[in-house]
C-alpha cells in the first residue's frame, strides 16, 4: 500500500512537473529543441493530397504551429490549434491574426472538447508521460469523428536522457493505439528531417 502511495505521489510529481508551468518556463527560456523552424515534410506531403479543404482540423500541442501555416496555404478553412502554454499562445494569436480560419486556444488537451475530421500529431505525443499515453490514444478517438483520422510522426527510438521527449517502438505503439484505431499506416518515415533520418515512424491511423 505503501509503494502504491508513492508510485502515485510520483506519478504526480511528474504530471504538475508537464503540465502548463513547466512548457510555459520551456517558452520563456527559449527551451524549445523540438521546434525545427519549418513543418515536417511528412506532413506537408500528406496534406498536399488531402483533399476537403473544409474538413475540421485539430493540432494538439501546437508549438510554432508551422503545419498551420501550411495548411492555411493551401486552402483549408477549419483548423484549431491547442497549447497549454500561455506563452506560446500569445505567440501564435499574433502569428496568425489575420487568419480568421484558425482558431487559437490555451487549454489542457486532455480537457478540450470538440469534433474533428483530422488530427496533426507532432512532437506531442512524445511531450506525454508514457504512463498516459493510452489515456492520450482514448482522448484522440473521442475528438474524432466518425472515420476521423490521427496523421502524424512518432519517435522510433528511446533516448538516453529522461524526458521529455519520450522514445519509443512501433510495436509498443501498436498495442497503445490499436484498441481505438485502423492502423492504414505506421512505418519508417522516409521524407524525416536529417536530424531525425531513420528515428521516426510515419503513421496514418483511423477512428474504430
Amino acid at each position: 500500500m505503501k509503494h502504491e502511495k508513492s508510485d502515485r505521489a510520483e506519478q504526480g510529481k511528474h504530471e504538475n512537473e508537464l503540465g502548463a508551468p513547466f512548457w510555459n518556463n520551456r517558452w520563456k527560456n527559449g527551451q524549445t529543441g523540438w521546434d525545427v523552424g519549418h513543418a515536417s515534410p511528412a506532413l506537408t506531403n500528406y496534406i498536399a493530397q488531402y483533399d476537403n479543404k473544409h474538413s475540421a482540423v485539430l493540432i494538439p500541442g501546437c508549438g510554432n504551429a508551422y503545419e498551420a501555416e501550411y495548411l492555411t496555404t493551401n486552402g483549408f478553412t477549419n483548423i484549431t490549434l491547442l497549447d497549454i502554454a500561455p506563452q506560446a499562445v500569445s505567440r501564435l494569436k499574433e502569428k496568425f491574426k489575420k487568419y480568421p480560419q484558425v482558431k487559437i486556444l490555451c487549454e489542457d488537451f486532455y480537457k478540450h472538447e470538440g469534433k474533428y475530421d483530422l488530427i496533426i500529431e507532432q512532437t506531442f505525443f512524445c511531450a506525454q508521460l508514457p504512463q498516459r499515453r493510452r489515456e492520450y490514444a482514448q482522448k484522440i478517438s473521442s475528438l474524432l469523428k466518425t472515420k476521423g483520422k490521427l496523421v502524424g510522426v512518432l519517435f522510433s527510438v528511446n533516448f538516453d536522457k529522461s524526458g521529455p521527449p519520450f522514445g519509443g517502438n512501433q510495436l509498443e505503439y501498436k498495442t497503445i493505439f490499436e484498441p481505438y484505431f485502423h492502423i492504414k499506416t505506421m512505418e519508417a518515415c522516409y521524407n524525416s528531417i536529417p536530424p531525425r533520418a531513420g528515428s521516426e515512424l510515419f503513421i496514418n491511423l483511423s477512428k474504430k
